[in-house]
């Protein structure tokens, strides 16, 4: 009787009820042939993907590239998240699994695999949240600028905290490092981006 009652709520759900379902509900219902799933899916995820993505590259066309390959691959693939992996989580380490692709496509250095003594560049200063540091920039070229001055494993960790909204499990599971190093990298980051916007806002 339950999953009589399961298959008649699908059948007559309305754009309400689909709106408020989760990310992984969705994709069950896209992969059924619910368009209507996949655009909710899009829109709740499309504006931190990207910006992680031109954060993480630095630059806007590499960006619309792999933004565009990250949701053609979901597209075309059956696979689902694996284990305890949410949605979101699967949805950006396609993302960063596809700009690795292309830097080893084009030969570029992969500033990712890059070793950084976080220990030597530590700012003795208080860590402000990733959303905080965001509103601290009165402009976001200038907001830019000043990710771009960070190591990339910690712009990474930083715009996967601030744009993926992945908790530091999460962010240690998708780039695949302990648990101690994403904190250590998230803490620097927010160190030194904080001391940057805030010169900022005294100029």
């Amino acid at each position: 009787m339950s999953r009589l009652k399961g298959f008649i709520s699908q059948l007559f759900a309305t754009p309400d009820s689909l709106a408020a379902s989760s990310d992984e509900a969705l994709l069950a219902r896209y992969r059924e042939g619910d368009s209507a799933a996949f655009e909710i899916l899009y829109a709740r995820h499309r504006q931190g993907l990207y910006r992680f993505l031109l954060g993480l590259s630095g630059k806007p066309e590499l960006a619309d590239e792999v933004f565009q390959d990250t949701w053609l691959s979901l597209i075309r693939s059956a696979s689902q998240p694996q284990g305890r992996a949410t949605f979101r989580t699967w949805l950006f380490q396609i993302a960063r699994n596809r700009l690795i692709d292309h830097w080893r496509k084009h030969g570029v250095h992969q500033p990712l695999h890059d070793s950084y003594d976080e220990q030597l560049h530590a700012i003795g200063d208080e860590t402000n949240d990733p959303e905080q540091l965001l509103n601290l920039s009165r402009d976001s070229q200038r907001l830019e600028s000043a990710l771009q001055t960070l190591p990339a494993d910690q712009r990474e960790v930083f715009l996967l905290r601030a744009h993926g909204d992945l908790d530091l499990a999460q962010i240690a599971s998708l780039t695949e490092t302990p648990l101690e190093t994403v904190k250590s990298r998230l803490r620097y980051a927010q160190q030194k981006l904080r001391r940057l916007l805030a010169e900022e806002v005294l100029t």
